[in-house]
């Protein structure tokens, strides 16, 4: 069993890498439970950036083994905005239904077929032994209008390839399936149990 702190306050990414977490012999951690004055940085130029200076800043004031997420939704008739820029694309305080808002009237009346887009998300993992990215992406296309109450940020208006529904449309099990963020855990799971043997 080990302990690891995920590098975020957002709640709804801490309730989803728990659950992507709960088949292996892992204690995981928010921030909040862990150090709440540690401020994280988000100025990066790129999600892998960001990623790692969210995963130093927090192994560093904590010495625990830390896991870091930054993602976002490229659009490609956009030039792959929002991006890094996801969160906080409609301006600070970050809210998730003014960013659709804003991305939905940006992309108003452009065909379907120009509608591509997709979900990136990098890990990043810093701990005694070095730090480590992993990627994980979901494509798909962008709704012409929200629908679904589950999930967050751009998910009522993502409709990842092979499905009708928006991600927020899905349930969590069958997102969890899919998602970037799940790609990309899968993959950086395999880095871990190298790591640490003890968790699987």
């Amino acid at each position: 069993m080990i302990n690891l702190v995920l590098a975020t306050r957002n709640t709804h990414k801490v309730q989803e890498l728990r659950t992507l977490f709960s088949d292996m012999n892992i204690n995981v951690f928010a921030l909040n439970d862990i150090a709440d004055n540690v401020q994280l940085r988000e100025d990066g130029k790129t999600f892998e950036e960001n990623a790692l200076q969210k995963a130093r800043i927090v192994y560093q004031s904590t010495k625990m083994i830390t896991l870091a997420d930054d993602s976002g939704l490229e659009v490609f008739y956009l030039n792959r905005r929002p991006g890094v820029f996801s969160a906080r694309y409609a301006g600070e305080p970050s809210n998730d239904d003014a960013n659709n808002r804003k991305l939905l009237f940006e992309m108003r009346g452009v065909p379907r077929r120009r509608r591509r887009a997709q979900f990136r998300s990098i890990l990043a993992l810093a701990c005694d032994q070095g730090e480590t990215l992993t990627i994980g992406i979901c494509s798909g296309i962008i709704a012409e209008e929200p629908h679904g109450t589950n999930g967050f940020g751009y998910d009522p208006i993502f409709i990842p390839d092979g499905f009708s529904k928006t991600y927020a449309q899905l349930t969590a099990d069958q997102k969890n399936l899919i998602s970037h963020r799940a790609q990309s855990l899968k993959k950086m799971k395999e880095i871990l149990k190298v790591k640490f043997p003890s968790i699987q």
